[in-house]
């Protein structure tokens, strides 16, 4: 039996290891510090038709079928534990906080249309009936059903309890270039650069700050809401309402500081409360700063490495969590050598190392 070696406890190499152990291949992983890099940051957004963006066309089929894999990922996975996965079928909004703003839903609506997805404008009023804490003053929303959501932290604790369960060892320690090779898997994040440093990778930084509802508030929201205010992106991700938690985000920067900002940290709470008023009664929990790992198209990078023989799984950029169904998939085929559909060669084509 073959003994694969997973460099990397993010969400990407775990799903990996995980979907390796249901092939019946022995794995174990190598991290010094499990879950402590973009996955331990992220929001968690499930989000294909709400993150559209221009320019960006080539992602979208990995967008929308990673989003179909999910549930079955999520699932295998909860037959094995009996942690929370935090999977939510919740949906999202999409909303502008100001006419200018609703211009930019609008033009995203088209977007969205134009492939097929499923949105669809709802007015304001009848949004503030389904999320009552919504503020009036908002100028316009779209409805995206089919957008959910995952608390990556409860995720990967829940992958990572599975996998012990199942007789996978995570050594905790600094990976070496020794433990490159034909039976590895490098899913490292912006780490991978590295261990393999001709891997074009940039580090892509997000300002994320958490809250603490009081009670009497819960549940503030049920569904995720994105939007843009003052032509900035902003969006809340609402936790089971047990949890009592808020996830805000959408800064973007690439000054290479591993702090948050005060300045994105103003913007985030300014842009959250005219979207938002109730946050003002919230407790901030905590206020941190994930690097997400970039290329130059912001398509990951999953493919072999010609010298050392090593599968490459990593660059997944804003997407990383939506991405982790069909990327450890992927990954998981080029591993075992399996048989390859023509959509996953069109995939790992598109994503293929060697293109820079």
């Amino acid at each position: 039996m073959r003994n694969i070696r997973i460099i990397g406890a993010g969400i990407i190499g775990l799903a990996t290891a995980w979907r390796l152990t249901e092939a019946g291949v022995k794995v174990s992983i190598i991290d010094p510090d499990p879950v402590s890099g973009a996955s331990h940051h992220a929001a968690g957004m499930l989000a294909p038709t709400a993150e559209m963006q221009y320019q960006q066309e080539a992602l979208y089929p990995l967008m929308f079928e990673s989003a179909t894999m999910y549930k079955e990922l999520v699932d295998s996975v909860a037959k094995y534990t009996d942690k929370p996965t935090g999977y939510l079928e919740c949906g999202s909004y999409v909303i502008g906080g100001d006419a200018a703003d609703n211009e930019h839903v609008n033009e995203l609506l088209n977007l969205q249309h134009r492939y097929g997805r499923r949105a669809e404008h709802i007015s304001v009023s009848k949004l503030r009936e389904i999320e009552p804490a919504l503020s009036p003053t908002i100028a316009g929303a779209v409805s995206v059903p089919d957008d959910h959501q995952i608390n990556p932290r409860l995720f990967t604790a829940a992958m990572i309890d599975a996998l012990e369960k199942r007789g996978v060892v995570i050594e905790r320690r600094a990976s070496t270039p020794d433990d490159l090779g034909p039976d590895t898997v490098l899913a490292s994040g912006l780490g991978a650069k590295d261990m393999l440093p001709q891997l074009k990778l940039r580090a892509v930084w997000g300002d994320m700050i958490r809250m603490t509802i009081p009670e009497p508030l819960r549940p503030i929201l049920s569904s995720v809401v994105r939007g843009f205010v003052h032509d900035r992106p902003v969006y809340l991700v609402p936790r089971a309402k047990e949890t009592g938690e808020l996830v805000l985000g959408a800064t973007s920067r690439e000054d290479d500081r591993d702090i948050p900002k005060v300045g994105g940290v103003l913007d985030l709470l300014r842009d959250a409360a005219s979207v938002l008023p109730g946050i003002q009664e919230c407790s901030i929990t905590e206020v941190t700063a994930g690097g997400r790992p970039g290329t130059p198209d912001d398509l990951p990078f999953i493919g072999i490495d010609p010298k050392t023989h090593t599968t490459i799984s990593t660059g997944y950029f804003r997407h990383g969590i939506l991405l982790t169904a069909l990327g450890s998939s992927l990954t998981t085929k080029l591993v075992l050598e399996q048989e390859l559909t023509e959509k996953e060669k069109g995939f790992l084509e598109s994503c293929d190392p060697a293109r820079f």
